[in-house]
């Protein structure tokens, strides 16, 4: 168990210091085609920040207006607010604010930016059939998300992809547009390699996008590896948590709510009935926010 959640943290921060290092080589490109030094680099870095301000701050709100969430009663979802409350003496995090989204397919998701800020979210569909070692085993897994600080780490991601896509756009329009054409030209002329030194940087700046939303699935799916592990840890009953998600898999409906901005969140990564009884593609898999259902309970059963 604690040799799975040390290998994720290992591959997340491994993750992550490669996007470092495509940001770089991204903002090298950017320089090397354009000759605007370290100041283009910041503009964009900074552009991407920007963008991410909002969404660090302010996902919590729009992902539960998005999903329809309205505030859990207490007296009307006690077992709810029970088994919360007992994890969260057991985790040590403050308990957080408790969502119910109308709708009949079992599905569950965290958001905020810290303990203090956050929430969960679970919908009617899953409270009606888990029982409750399932519903805790789910529960567990949703506040892992909040003691891991995946939002923080997921903002960090989106903060680099940002920076990538930025510095991408601008450098792949300008050097097309005739931007930094005499820096391009003078190397062109002195190099008998010129051409390829001009193709490789273009190339980078196309392909780099592509690269880091990959990454950023791959962190995605080494957070949910590691949420699923440290619930484990939490409740000290691996069967709980196997037996909701094979319940999650076997169901085949999918969660309607405001699925275009929360469907990273969720438990289960929503997808219709095909998705589920297809056998992913090495493609789709690459793309997917979660592992295979099948993957995290084998990996689970081993614990």
């Amino acid at each position: 168990m604690y040799e799975q959640i040390r290998k994720n943290k290992q591959k997340t921060f491994l993750v992550l210091f490669t996007f470092i290092l495509l940001v770089a080589a991204v903002g090298l490109a950017f320089n090397y085609l354009l000759g605007y030094g370290v100041a283009g680099v910041i503009i964009a870095i900074i552009v991407a920040i920007f963008m991410s301000f909002f969404s660090y701050f302010y996902s919590d709100k729009v992902a539960l207006m998005a999903a329809n969430a309205k505030p859990a009663d207490k007296d009307e979802y006690r077992r709810f607010h029970n088994l919360v409350e007992g994890l969260c003496i057991a985790s040590g995090l403050p308990k957080p604010k408790l969502y119910i989204v109308e709708d009949p397919s079992p599905n569950a998701f965290a958001t905020g930016r810290n303990p203090k800020h956050c929430a969960i979210a679970v919908t009617t569909g899953l409270l009606d059939m888990m029982n409750r070692v399932e519903l805790e085993g789910v529960i567990a897994h949703e506040l892992s998300h909040i003691k891991n600080y995946d939002i923080l780490i997921s903002t960090i991601a989106v903060t680099a992809v940002g920076a990538i896509v930025v510095l991408s756009q601008i450098g792949m329009r300008m050097s097309f547009f005739g931007g930094g054409k005499s820096k391009r030209d003078s190397n062109s002329n002195n190099s008998p390699f010129g051409a390829v030194l001009l193709i490789l940087p273009l190339l980078l700046l196309i392909l780099a996008p592509f690269a880091a939303r990959l990454l950023q699935f791959s962190i995605s799916r080494n957070r949910e590896c590691l949420a699923d592990a440290s619930a484990v840890s939490l409740t000290r009953y691996p069967p709980g948590l196997i037996s909701a998600l094979e319940k999650l898999k076997s169901d085949t409906s999918e969660v309607k709510k405001g699925l275009s901005v929360t469907s990273s969140m969720w438990i289960e990564q929503p997808m219709d009935e095909g998705e589920k009884t297809e056998k992913p593609s090495w493609f789709a898999r690459a793309f997917a926010t979660h592992p295979p259902l099948d993957e995290r309970i084998a990996r689970l059963k081993e614990m």
